[in-house]
């Protein structure tokens, strides 16, 4: 069956904005520019939940020792991921006071390696969703083992 005219419009927007941004390019719609990622913050440490691996489209998720990362130059923003976290540690970047969290989620998913399946919570990761001040007293920068 032939796709109406207003179909045919939608698909195109979408193909024309959603898979120049899988490819990590800059999208433009009219000015200024518009780029977005989500990033991981402490909360994710000696928890590591990996529900939210399990639904990304673009795989871009890199796993730590205690916690994990999204590339900033692979996510789509699309936030499939976001309501997937039981400890709410993915955030928008463009929330206040994430520079920091988007400086180490860049650093250490060039560093570790890649994850795109679901696995088990780290061991006591429930004793842990509450507690505040993680990264100083629990940050690792050892990789994971990934996929």
């Amino acid at each position: 069956m032939p796709r109406s005219g207003e179909e045919e419009t939608a698909s195109k927007i979408a193909y024309s904005v959603y898979w120049p941004m899988a490819q990590g390019q800059d999208i433009r719609i009219g000015s200024p520019r518009i780029r977005m990622t989500y990033i991981v913050n402490e909360n994710c440490i000696k928890c590591k939940y990996t529900d939210c691996v399990e639904v990304c489209p673009v795989d871009c998720f890199y796993e730590g020792e205690n916690m994990l990362v999204i590339h900033p130059d692979e996510c789509i923003d699309c936030g499939v991921c976001e309501p997937e976290c039981p400890v709410d540690a993915i955030k928008p970047d463009t929330e206040p006071d994430l520079e920091k969290w988007l400086e180490v989620n860049r650093e250490f998913a060039d560093k570790w390696p890649n994850i795109t399946a679901k696995k088990p919570e780290l061991e006591g990761a429930d004793s842990h969703k509450e507690e505040t001040s993680k990264f100083e007293k629990y940050f690792s920068s050892e990789p994971g083992k990934g996929d």
